[in-house]
């Protein structure tokens, strides 16, 4: 009689093996971040090289061939991403290049897939199905380039607030193009699509604004237990607004990064608690993603597709993204230099490599070959355009001084009895904080410093008690000055003592 081999049980020894492989593969990769941060690189790159590394062609030899588990994983990785984002986004910086913003990421967008399509038609001899589909693809700049990147280059809050803004908006209608053109059948015309993306966005944002209000209202008047469930409450409504937009037919990659751009701008308690949490589940989303995409590629297979990658990616960044950005922003007026750093700072990332896993799931001809032009395009041209931006930035007489007034960081615990919150205020090296008296400050009436930190010793402080670089205040205020109260200590962390007769206002 033969014997039917079984499956072997998952056992503990088999779960310690892959804590192990996990553990080791994130203490390598959070090491990388150190390489990526000195060289300038984004850190994808480095994530995609470790996946890739540990693929079939490289020391792993793991053998890893699911789109459909990628493009599932990739989304919830993105939803994570855009999250963080959305949170780390200020308002004030943002809502003047709101306009600005929605116009690239829908006329600039339809520009660029036009104009790259042409070209990988005409200059490649691919198919207009396969044509468009690369088009669609690679014209959605990435969330977590555009993030990690812009947040360590000194660009006018305008310049940095409509390019974050660009890259949360721009994937709706990316992937909208995309699975459109990966249906099997004819392609809808495009007054069909246009209106699909114009419900969806707008279905998106409804949603993604609704339930960001509700949660952010929410969770300033209902005190938690303890404060680590803020973060996780934080994140649970930044998913709910992502499910509840998909589920009712519109974009819920818009819905997430509005909400969380409406939690992020709510003031809610324990805030720097909640903002460490959301980076390091946008580390954690990042490093799995990029790490499984690699894993994915197959480079053997890749050599065929390298010229047309980069051509298509020539084509991309010196024609289509720039005349991207001059169409959509042409009624804004920006100044060319603005306009030729928006040009260049377009950067792709993994966005448009798990787009590129639709047409493989649904099954269109040549799919592979379009992964791995995607694939090798964003690798070299994030190579050439992340360092370089830095430096295009100084040319172009766009990068802020390193020197500026660094802003507060203030914690609010809520104290329910008293109708009141604790602000915790730390004053960093660059705050004009350092040097004022305590009665300089100024507080509303109903808020009070109660306790000075210094040097790791704390004292109650006299009116005269002049405050240092390095202190950390506990600010008691009630419930209908808090507000006040943060502003005033903002204005005065700008402006100094002189922070009124100098207009400095304390928003955030």
């Amino acid at each position: 009689m033969g014997t039917t081999r079984r499956e072997q049980p998952l056992t503990v020894h088999h779960l310690n093996q892959l804590l192990l492989v996990c553990s080791l593969v994130l203490l390598v990769a959070v090491a990388a971040v150190r390489i990526s941060s000195r060289s300038g690189l984004p850190s994808l790159l480095v994530y995609l090289g470790i996946g890739v590394a540990m693929g079939q062609d490289g020391i792993g030899d793991v053998h890893f061939d699911s789109a459909e588990l990628t493009q599932v994983i990739g989304y919830a990785a993105l939803v994570v991403i855009l999250a963080e984002g959305g949170l780390g986004t200020k308002w004030k910086e943002i809502r003047p290049g709101l306009p600005a913003a929605s116009s690239l990421a829908i006329v600039g967008v339809s520009v660029s897939v036009g104009v790259t399509a042409t070209a990988a038609h005409y200059l490649i001899g691919l198919e207009w199905r396969q044509a468009l589909i690369i088009g669609a693809v690679v014209s959605s700049t990435d969330a977590a380039a555009v993030f990690s990147v812009l947040r360590k280059v000194p660009l006018p809050s305008r310049v940095t607030g409509v390019l974050e803004a660009e890259s949360g908006f721009n994937d709706a209608p990316v992937v909208i193009l995309v699975v459109a053109f990966s249906t099997a059948g004819p392609v809808d015309h495009w007054y069909h699509l246009i209106g699909e993306i114009a419900l969806e966005l707008a279905i998106g944002a409804a949603i993604g604004l609704a339930v960001g209000f509700l949660g952010a209202y929410g969770l300033r008047h209902v005190a938690l237990p303890a404060s680590g469930l803020y973060p996780i409450a934080v994140m649970a409504i930044a998913v709910t607004a992502y499910a509840a937009g998909a589920l009712a037919h519109g974009s819920g990659f818009l819905a997430v990064y509005l909400a969380s751009m409406v939690l992020g701008n709510a003031k809610l308690p324990h805030w720097p608690a909640t903002r460490g949490f959301a980076d390091g589940l946008g580390w954690i989303a990042q490093i799995g993603m990029f790490v499984l995409l690699g894993l994915l590629v197959t480079p053997h297979e890749m050599g065929d597709d390298i010229w047309p990658a980069l051509v298509i990616g020539l084509v991309l960044t010196m024609v289509a993204r720039p005349l991207s950005v001059v169409v959509a922003l042409l009624p804004f007026r920006m100044r060319w230099q603005e306009q030729a750093l928006m040009s260049w700072a377009g950067l792709r990332g993994a966005v448009p490599i798990i787009l590129a896993t639709i047409p493989m799931v649904s099954g269109i001809e040549e799919s592979r070959r379009i992964f791995n032009i995607v694939f090798v395009l964003v690798v070299v041209y994030t190579l050439v355009q992340g360092p370089t931006l830095p430096w295009l930035a100084r040319k172009l007489g766009l990068s802020k001084s390193d020197s500026e007034t660094a802003d507060l960081g203030i914690e609010s615990a809520p104290l329910e009895r008293l109708r009141g919150h604790l602000l915790s205020v730390a004053i960093p090296d660059g705050s004009k904080m350092h040097g004022v008296e305590i009665n300089e400050l100024r507080l509303p009436a109903g808020a009070a410093v109660t306790l000075v930190v210094r040097g790791g010793e704390s004292f109650v402080p006299l009116p005269v008690t002049v405050l240092r670089r390095g202190d950390e205040l506990l600010v008691v205020a009630t419930d209908p000055v808090r507000d006040a109260a943060e502003r005033r200590l903002r204005a005065v962390g700008q402006g100094g003592k002189l922070a009124d007769w100098l207009g400095t206002g304390g928003d955030r």
